[in-house]
């Protein structure tokens, strides 16, 4: 299957701070395709590279066959995107804002109000009233920006952070969604910080750490089993008595062990009169992953600065 888009060592500096630094990513159409990694790893700097947004200091890029930002007249019309937070007139209802984001589309008179009303209903804001924008709930914006994304039917979808602001019932909705317009065709790229999200949605994954692409695969693969095997048993100290030197942890009715032959271990728990209610290979987690291949990328700041340690000098002020 061919690729959707494609970078070649695709660099991006501001400055002397580097944010993306030398990627090469393929996504094949079709996918749905998570790109993780810590706040500040160049996720977003790439997406906006994607979109012709930000101009590449070095490198390539490809979306449905043709280079970007060259060809973006003929591209972005292909393409839906919701990029650092929805855009809006603050001033206008979400339907108003929808129509004159589709006005601005080629060859798009015809048969509008039923492409803004397809959109709103596909988000969620079906029944949504005349109220300005700027009188939303953060979770309506967002939904608004991803209706707005939907507006032209694109081939490919690039979302940064789509869940953002969405309770648990919008964000549940929101992967049905996404779910169900990938099972019809459009490819979906989403770049985001949550773990949970991507491995709910996505069947492959790339993961940023400090500018740079550490890993790409396909989720499955990476979920390797880790040669342990989680027994659920209401008698537990059966368990921990006929195999304690193979123990690695209890918690509950759910005792670890260490083993590869799920088969077997029922196998001679039964036989040994212990009873078992359930039993699974432990396979590695996305977020084990993800912390092996990525280094010390986060927003924390530990410590104090050596000047706040030793005070403010002669005549300074206090903060501004």
């Amino acid at each position: 299957m061919s690729d959707i888009l494609s970078t070649q060592d695709l660099t991006k500096r501001f400055g002397r701070v580097v944010a993306v630094d030398g990627v090469s990513l393929a996504v094949r159409r079709g996918a749905r395709f998570g790109l993780l990694g810590p706040n500040g790893s160049g996720k977003t700097t790439l997406v906006r590279m994607l979109l012709g947004l930000v101009h590449a200091t070095s490198g390539s890029i490809e979306v449905l066959g043709e280079p970007m930002p060259r060809r973006a007249s003929s591209v972005l019309p292909r393409v839906g995107a919701l990029v650092e937070g929805p855009a809006a007139w603050g001033h206008l209802s979400g339907r108003a804002n929808l129509r004159l984001l589709d006005a601005a589309g080629p060859g798009r008179a015809r048969h509008r109000r039923r492409r803004v009303d397809e959109a709103l209903e596909q988000v969620g804001l079906g029944g949504v009233d005349r109220r300005p924008v700027h009188a939303y709930s953060l979770g309506m914006r967002q939904r608004l920006g991803i209706a707005a994304a939907l507006l032209r039917g694109p081939e490919l979808l690039l979302l940064d952070e789509p869940t953002n602001g969405l309770d648990p019932r919008g964000i549940q909705e929101m992967r049905a969604l996404l779910t169900s317009l990938n099972e019809a065709g459009t490819t979906v790229v989403l770049s985001s910080h949550l773990l949970s999200e991507v491995e709910a949605l996505c069947t492959a994954v790339g993961v940023m750490d400090r500018g740079r692409l550490a890993l790409t695969s396909e989720i499955a693969a990476l979920q390797t089993p880790t040669g342990r095997i989680v027994v659920r048993t209401p008698d537990a100290a059966g368990v921990v008595g006929l195999l304690d030197g193979r123990v690695v942890g209890r918690s509950g009715d759910l005792v670890t062990v260490t083993g590869t032959d799920p088969v077997a271990l029922n196998a001679r728990l039964v036989a040994a009169g212990v009873p078992v209610s359930g039993l699974v290979e432990e396979r590695r987690t996305l977020e084990q992953v993800v912390l092996e291949v990525t280094g010390a990328g986060s927003d924390r700041v530990d410590g104090r600065p050596e000047a706040a340690r030793q005070g403010p000098g002669p005549g300074a002020g206090g903060p501004r």
